[in-house]
């Protein structure tokens, strides 16, 4: 059985996938967070979470959701706006928490969950939506896939070569992220120095989340 992509387009994605795969982004962020204080198996749920939501959009696209994308931007713009909300909120909520150093003493080990209630589905949850509202991955998806796209070539095949070739270094680099976080959190035994931490992550993704905001606002205005 041929292989559903030309070598050379494939090669071509495969090179542009790797930068993208290990260039810090909500959801490479989120592995970290998930990782810093948290169990391991906090580190696969949110993994897990966040390629599901990979996995959704893969389908979605293989349908026709970036036909749809193209031809009405108002959606993008939308989709990208209500992203960089939710995004903005998560954020906000661990800087608040943070903000109080009780929240920040866990003990001798910050691979202990902050938050007694936080459970692995709740992780599993808040990945696969920050990824399914991920502008990052519209972008991706509207922008930076479709010229791979071989239109003399069924799509769904090719679908599942993208598909299998992002999730898999989406994986490796969340993963490897997260549990740099875990094995770091063992080093920040000191609550002041894991609140600098938290502070800092947060600050990142709020200000991820502004940018995100604001030029889909721009954006938004233009139409």
């Amino acid at each position: 059985m041929a292989f559903p992509i030309d070598p050379h387009t494939y090669g071509a994605f495969f090179v542009t996938m790797f930068f993208m795969a290990i260039t810090p982004g909500p959801a490479n962020l989120f592995a970290i967070r998930a990782g810093l204080g948290r169990r391991k198996s906090h580190v696969i749920a949110a993994v897990i979470g966040l390629n599901c939501a990979s996995l959704i959009w893969f389908i979605a696209c293989a349908f026709g959701l970036q036909i749809l994308l193209t031809a009405f931007p108002l959606l993008f713009q939308i989709v990208a706006v209500a992203g960089g909300l939710y995004l903005g909120w998560m954020a906000f909520k661990g800087f608040r928490s943070a903000l109080d150093i009780r929240n920040e003493n866990i003990g001798s080990s910050l691979t202990t969950a902050p938050d007694p209630g936080k459970t692995i589905a709740a992780t599993f949850k808040d990945g696969f939506l920050v990824q399914l509202l991920n502008p990052k991955v519209t972008l991706f998806f509207t922008a930076v896939l479709p010229p791979f796209v071989d239109i003399h070539r069924a799509v769904p095949p090719q679908m599942v070569a993208f598909a299998a070739t992002a999730i898999g270094m989406d994986t490796i680099t969340m993963t490897t992220y997260g549990l740099a976080a875990v094995t770091l959190s063992h080093t920040l035994s000191d609550p002041k120095k894991k609140q600098v931490f938290d502070l800092g992550v947060c600050l990142i993704l709020m200000a991820i989340a502004a940018l995100i905001i604001w030029h889909a606002g721009m954006e938004l205005l233009r139409l």
